[in-house]
């Protein structure tokens, strides 16, 4: 009874016999000539319009034409007995959307309108998905090519529930994607579950994430769904997936091949339906070889890979981003003397290579904010990292050749070492200086052998 139909037909016999066949299954409304539907459409809408051809004072064809010279969307069902096949065509030119003779039976009628009710369906859900696009677009910042093709691949794939691996360095802004696809999806209005595997202790992340029941363990005094029960008919945003322990690697399998989770202590599984979306900053493919991830969990994630690019490399949008985190940070923290940066600081900024990509971008343009006393920042007030070009402290190694590979690595255990050297060997507080979890760091540490090395 959700849907509804606006009948016209100058026979008032007609109008008793389609009521009596559609009442039952629509809200059904009648008039007996075009000029009051046209009256009555003014104040209310109709998902369907079943309307006679031939009518005295406006026809059927004359109506149609009215009706496109008002705004909005109707689909229009035209009926006659007297019609030819020009006729018919003629009304489908003009805007209707099918054709029904008369004498028909009510399984006819109620196909062809069923057939209009999907379209109307599918119309709404169109025009709610491209009016979703026009609100989320400006939360993506970008004017070049390159994140262009990456959101417009993250838009074609958003209406449906495959599974999506998003690649990048830390700060490129992974979760934003994430978020992204759920607002373009069907999902939207549900829940968005963002849970950073690194970030939970490995004693935690199984009762984290698949719950557990009541007396499972010492300390379950009640139940708890987990968190990929609580995104049910959601988003489960799956943030360093690399760092998922590999038992629990195998339960996350079977929860994506299943469709069930199991809480801790349970013995009956919980059917789930949520979309799973993963990210990483490593090679997981690299991972796979080196058995610290499972291949068919990989397989199973990497249904559409969309790889984001370092902000080094789309330079073109760090000016827009620059304006756009400059008005950020002085909403937030109510300061409106900032305008924009001067040509210098321009300049070293897009000279910079940006370690920390975006993040590190926004960050900065909010401390920017707050020491600048000039409507344009001065570059004197940007760190002395970003002043000299970073080549000349990471020199070229011939040794290395032209690896990037190598290069990265070489790159990465100096960096480590810094940080360690900074920080006097405490690892938690390196871990935050290289923005990556205290689980990685310690990763590193033994795959470049460093954990024997002292730094005072």
């Amino acid at each position: 009874m959700s849907s509804s139909v606006l009948v016209i037909d100058d026979e008032q016999e007609m109008l008793t016999v389609i009521r009596a066949n559609l009442h039952k299954y629509y809200r059904v409304v009648t008039a007996s000539n075009a000029r009051d539907a046209l009256k009555l459409l003014q104040t209310e809408e109709f998902d369907m319009i079943l309307s006679d051809l031939r009518m005295p004072d406006m026809d059927g064809l004359e109506f149609i034409k009215e009706l496109k010279k008002r705004q909005g969307q109707h689909t229009v069902i035209v009926m006659s007995a007297y019609a030819t096949n020009e006729t018919a065509i003629e009304a489908m030119k003009l805007g209707a959307y099918d054709y029904i003779a008369k004498p028909f039976t009510r399984d006819e009628l109620l196909l062809t309108l069923r057939k209009a009710e999907e379209r109307e369906k599918l119309r709404r859900e169109n025009m709610q998905l491209r009016s979703m696009m026009g609100k989320v677009k400006s939360e993506i910042i970008y004017r070049s090519k390159v994140m262009e093709a990456v959101v417009g691949m993250v838009r074609r794939i958003a209406p449906y529930k495959t599974t999506v691996l998003l690649q990048g360095e830390s700060g490129t802004g992974k979760e934003m994607m994430a978020k992204l696809l759920h607002k373009l999806s069907d999902r939207a209005d549900k829940r968005f579950v963002a849970v950073n595997c690194g970030a939970i202790p490995e004693t935690l992340m199984e009762s984290e994430l698949f719950g557990y029941q009541k007396g499972a363990f010492t300390d379950a005094h009640t139940a708890k769904k987990g968190l990929i029960e609580e995104a049910d008919k959601g988003t489960i945003f799956l943030d360093e997936i690399g760092e998922l322990p590999l038992q629990l690697q195998v339960k996350l399998l079977r929860f994506i091949q299943e469709g069930e989770t199991r809480r801790i202590g349970d013995t009956r599984p919980t059917k789930v339906d949520v979309r799973i979306v993963a990210a990483t900053a490593r090679d997981l493919k690299e991972e796979v070889k080196a058995g610290r991830f499972r291949e068919d969990l990989f397989y199973r994630l990497n249904v559409v890979p969309i790889t984001i690019p370092p902000l080094r490399e789309r330079s073109e949008d760090i000016p827009v981003l620059i304006e756009h985190f400059l008005q950020k940070a002085q909403a937030r923290l109510g300061i409106q003397r900032v305008k924009g940066v001067t040509k210098e600081t321009l300049q070293a900024l897009m000279e910079y290579s940006w370690p920390g990509n975006v993040r590190e971008l926004e960050n900065l343009m909010e401390r920017l904010v707050v020491l600048s006393d000039s409507e344009l920042v001065p570059v004197d007030l940007l760190p002395d990292s970003m002043l000299h070009n970073q080549q000349t402290d990471l020199k070229f190694d011939s040794m290395l050749g032209l690896s990037i590979k190598k290069h990265q690595r070489s790159l990465e255990m100096r960096l480590i070492r810094k940080a360690l050297e900074v920080t006097k060997g405490n690892r938690t507080k390196a871990a935050k200086l290289l923005d990556i979890s205290h689980r990685a760091l310690l990763y590193k540490i033994k795959e470049y052998d460093l954990d024997k090395e002292v730094f005072r």
